[in-house]
């Protein structure tokens, strides 16, 4: 489980095919290096993957066909960026909110919209995600909480402040980039449930 407080950048150092899959080596901010343990987890861009080696500052991931194919890792390259959350420790702050790491699809940015220091950004997905969606509601996009502003048949807007676009890789997003997008568990919960209701 995570919050969607990204805790830093890393960076991409290789990317090695394992058949249909992929061994992701990334160099990881210096904090994460002193605690952690084979077989964390840790949501590179919101897609909780295990730390299957360590080799001082580098953490080591392996991406199946699955991860792949619904998520953004596989446009990963040498030198790109990515968003890294360790799991949350019981007991801690949840100062975002409950983020699984599972993947629910892909969007691309749509728009990016400035308004003095304040950045709107629109994202474009399929509609069956939007249907989890709510004004005000929480969404996660490549790994970062986020606060829904409007809701539209096939995509959404979120308001973003300097603080968010300096630490996170939002800052470098342009129009068409492609996001890894988690909607909230508690919309999944409540649209099977009326579903379930209405058959």
């Amino acid at each position: 489980m995570f919050t969607g407080l990204v805790e830093g950048q890393a960076t991409v150092r290789g990317v090695i095919p394992e058949g249909a899959a992929v061994r992701l080596v990334l160099e990881m901010p210096a904090e994460f290096a002193s605690e952690a343990r084979l077989g964390d987890s840790i949501a590179l861009n919101g897609c909780c993957l295990t730390v299957v080696a360590i080799n001082g500052g580098t953490f080591d991931f392996q991406a199946g066909t699955e991860t792949l194919s619904k998520t953004n890792l596989g446009e990963f390259r040498p030198g790109s960026l990515v968003n890294v959350e360790r799991a949350v420790a019981v007991g801690a702050r949840l100062g975002g909110h409950f983020v699984q790491g599972h993947v629910d699809g892909t969007g691309q940015v749509d728009l990016i919209e400035q308004d003095g220091e304040w950045t709107t950004m629109w994202f474009r997905v399929p509609h069956p995600l939007t249907l989890q969606m709510v004004q005000k509601g929480s969404i996660t996009v490549d790994g970062i909480s986020l606060t829904l502003v409007k809701v539209e048949p096939e995509r959404f807007s979120v308001a973003l402040i300097p603080h968010t676009l300096s630490v996170t890789t939002l800052g470098q997003r342009t129009v068409g980039d492609t996001v890894n997008i988690e909607t909230d568990i508690l919309g999944k919960y409540v649209q099977k449930l009326i579903g379930e209701i209405g058959r």
